[in-house]
C-alpha cells in the first residue's frame, strides 16, 4: 500500500558560505552551495540526488540534518519545523535522523574498537547500557553480515566494504526513521557496491527506513530510488519518479547527464547519441544570471539568461525547472 505521509519536507532550502580573501579580511563574498531547493520524501522512500561533483548534493544532505546551518528555508520532519532548534533541542530528532558518510574509513575513529564506535550513540542517546548494550552491539554488528568477533578490533583492520557495513551499523544502532546515505559506495570496489546497496535496500524493507541517497552512479541511483532529483550549481533542475524521469526526461541537463549511461546492448549504444555539454560549470561564487545552466545550454533563449525558472508541474509527480520546456 502506498504511504502518501510525508516524513522529510524541504522548503525554499540555502546554504551560503563566507568567503574571506584573506586572513583578517571581512567576508564580501558567498558562496551558494544550496540555493533555494525544495523536496519531499515519504515514509520508507528513497530519494536519489544526482548531479557533477560540487553541485551541492552533500551540502543539501548535511544542511537537512543540520550539520550546517541553514542560511534560509524551512526544514519539516514527521510536519514539525527543525531549522531553527538549536542543539539541546535537535539532539533527541537527530536520535531519528542519521547519516552514512561517503568515506568509510575517515568516518570513523582508528582509536576505537567496533564495538565502541556502534556503541558510542547508544551512550549518547543513553539507550542502553551493561548487558543491554552489548547485546544491542552483537545484534548490530551480526544485522550488517558482520561476525561477532569483529567487535574487539580496530578500523584499519579491515576491508573498505566492512568498514562501510560499521558506518552503516553505527546509523542503525539508535533505530532511525531517515538516514541520509552520502555517496555510501563511491569509495567501495565494484564488487562490493551491489552488496551493500542490497544491504540498505533490505534494512529499509525490514524496518521501514526512509533514505536520501546521494550519489554519481547513475544506474544505482535508479535501482534503489523511488524518486530521482537532479541538481545542478545548487539548485533541482528536475524531480520524478525513477523509471519516469530515466524514460522521459525533460530538463536539457539530465538528458546530458543519462546520455553518459552506459548501454549493454551493442546496437543501442551504436545508436545512441552521446550528449556533450560546451564549457565548465560556473562558479557557485558568480553564478551566472538567469538560469544556472543557460551557459552550457544548446536552447536557451534570451528569457534563460535574465530569470531564473523556478520548478514546476508538468505531469503526475514531475517537476521541471525550465523555460522551454512546457508544463
Amino acid at each position: 500500500m502506498e504511504n502518501n505521509e510525508n516524513l522529510i519536507e524541504v522548503k525554499n532550502l540555502k546554504k551560503y558560505f563566507d568567503v574571506k580573501k584573506g586572513l583578517f579580511s571581512r567576508s564580501d563574498r558567498q558562496l551558494k552551495a544550496v540555493d533555494d531547493v525544495s523536496f519531499s520524501i515519504k515514509k520508507g522512500e528513497t530519494l536519489g540526488l544526482v548531479g557533477e561533483s560540487g553541485c551541492g548534493k552533500t551540502t543539501a544532505g548535511r544542511t537537512l540534518l543540520k550539520l550546517y546551518e541553514p542560511t534560509s528555508g524551512q526544514i519539516l520532519f514527521q510536519g514539525k519545523p527543525i531549522e531553527h532548534l538549536k542543539f539541546k533541542e535537535i539532539l533527541p530528532i537527530r536520535k531519528k535522523m542519521q547519516m552514512i558518510f561517503q568515506d568509510p574509513y575517515a568516518s570513523l575513529d582508528p582509536r576505537m574498537t567496533v564495538g565502541e564506535i556502534i556503541g558510542d550513540p547508544l551512550d549518547v542517546h543513553k539507550i542502553c547500557s551493561g548487558k543491554d548494550r552489548a547485546d544491542r552491539i552483537r545484534e548490530l554488528i551480526e544485522l550488517v553480515g558482520l561476525k561477532k568477533d569483529h567487535i574487539n578490533r580496530y578500523p584499519h583492520e579491515f576491508s573498505g566494504g566492512q568498514r562501510q557495513r560499521i558506518g552503516i551499523a553505527r546509523a542503525l544502532a539508535v533505530e532511525p526513521e531517515f538516514i541520509v546515505c552520502d555517496e555510501p559506495i563511491s569509495a567501495l570496489d565494484v564488487s562490493i557496491q551491489a552488496q551493500v546497496v542490497n544491504m540498505l535496500e533490505e534494512l529499509q524493507e525490514k524496518f521501514g527506513l526512509t533514505y536520501l541517497f546521494i550519489s554519481h552512479d547513475l544506474s544505482m541511483v535508479r535501482h534503489i530510488s523511488h524518486k530521482v532529483g537532479v541538481m545542478y550549481l545548487g539548485s533541482l533542475v528536475e524531480i520524478a519518479d525513477a523509471n519516469t524521469l530515466y524514460t522521459n526526461m525533460q530538463h536539457p541537463y539530465t538528458k546530458a547527464l543519462l546520455s553518459a549511461l552506459p548501454i549493454a546492448d551493442p546496437d543501442l549504444a551504436e545508436k545512441s547519441e552521446r550528449i556533450h555539454l560546451q564549457g565548465d560549470v560556473p562558479s557557485p561564487l558568480n553564478p551566472p544570471p538567469g538560469c544556472a545552466f543557460q551557459t552550457r545550454c544548446a536552447y536557451a533563449v534570451a528569457t534563460c539568461r535574465e530569470v531564473k525558472p523556478e520548478l514546476k508541474v508538468i505531469g503526475s509527480g514531475h517537476q521541471v525547472a525550465c523555460h522551454i520546456v512546457s508544463s
